[in-house]
């Protein structure tokens, strides 16, 4: 495994040169404004020459795409502009796709020439995602979608939304649902930026108004939506995990070099390293409940980052624009996104601790 570390280590100092070596440090969660035309290009060079789609069956094992992610953290290399495609379509198409779908959407996302954005939560469907009420149905070869989304991630220049909808009439929480893949350059698509705390809007709303997709866009038979959404839900969280890590642990590092003396700080330096050894026990099982533990465990510590950094940084965190301000605002919607803490509590009560309902409240 050192050969592969010293290889993806070299190919980085090699490549982050010229432009490329200007992109070091930026976008990623309340940055993805920043050089996005310059990271798709970097992020199209990775795909010119195999780095990307790692956790793909078959393409790299789990301690190489532990390595790549650690070095490329390191490296302070750009975040990357389509984790939605790479991480969360694409193998949720390898696992459930037709052969179709396979042959028609994965190249593309490997190749970064189709971006993807995820369409699940609504105003009232949120962590509550059974109650989806946006709708479809067949109209010939194609559906028809009439809905509203939120909080849909870097809709504003995908190309592509995978939409959990609901598709038969009467169907209520679960039942009835479909995932359809949907283009949105289409008259039926209307996306509006929501402007967040830090000012940039990396969040949208997403209208459907007639939009179509063609009839074989579904994955997985219609009505099975809710299994294939769970399960791009746990891909979510892998090996990618371990490279936001790096990322916490050089913010920590330099709230440390500042405030060396506040016990608050070792603490978080303990909790980091537990963090990593559970992300770490993990990798190798099959998506499941013990996703919800880490999500619950990095959400609420990187709040926690967050406030340490306004509480010991002084005025220097409180510049608008600063690192630290950034930080501490964006941070507050870790705990929400992606399933929120009280969601989370729920699954490990019910799904591993084994606890009746209202046993853990």
């Amino acid at each position: 495994m050192e050969s592969f570390r010293r290889e993806v280590r070299e190919w980085l100092s090699a490549n982050l040169v010229g432009e490329f070596a200007q992109l070091r440090g930026l976008g990623g969660p309340g940055r993805e404004h920043e050089a996005l035309e310059g990271r798709l290009r970097w992020h199209r060079h990775l795909a010119a020459h195999g780095w990307t789609c790692l956790g793909w069956p078959g393409e790299r094992s789990v301690e190489e795409q532990v390595i790549f992610h650690e070095e490329y953290a390191e490296a302070d290399a750009p975040a990357k502009v389509d984790i939605v495609g790479e991480g969360l379509l694409g193998p949720t198409l390898i696992a459930f796709g037709t052969p179709e779908q396979k042959e028609r959407f994965l190249p593309k996302i490997r190749s970064l020439d189709e971006l993807w954005c995820q369409g699940y939560s609504e105003p009232n469907a949120g962590s509550d995602l059974a109650n989806v009420r946006t709708k479809a149905h067949l109209e010939g070869d194609r559906w028809v979608i009439n809905g509203q989304k939120i909080w849909t991630s870097n809709a504003h220049y995908s190309d592509w939304i995978f939409v959990l909808c609901r598709t038969e009439p009467g169907s209520g929480r679960h039942q009835g649902l479909s995932y359809l893949l949907v283009p949105m350059n289409q008259p039926g698509v209307e996306v509006r930026p929501i402007r967040q705390l830090t000012g940039t809007s990396e969040f949208n709303e997403v209208f459907f108004d007639g939009a179509v997709t063609a009839a074989e866009n579904v994955v997985g038979q219609p009505g099975e939506g809710w299994k294939i959404a769970m399960a791009t839900l746990g891909f979510e969280r892998g090996t990618a995990m371990l490279g936001h890590q790096v990322s916490f642990r050089r913010q920590l590092d330099a709230i440390m070099a500042k405030a060396p003396d506040d016990e608050r700080l070792t603490r978080a330096w303990l909790e980091l390293h537990v963090m990593r050894s559970h992300t770490l026990r993990t990798l190798n099982d099959e998506p499941g409940p013990e996703a919800s533990v880490l999500k619950l465990f990095w959400g609420g510590w990187h709040r926690r980052l967050g406030e340490l950094a306004m509480d010991t940084l002084g005025p220097e965190s409180m510049i608008d624009g600063a690192e630290w301000q950034r930080l501490f605002l964006f941070s507050r919607a870790e705990t929400i996104y992606g399933g929120s803490d009280e969601i989370q509590r729920e699954i490990i009560a019910h799904r591993i601790l084994r606890l009746p309902r209202g046993e853990h409240r």
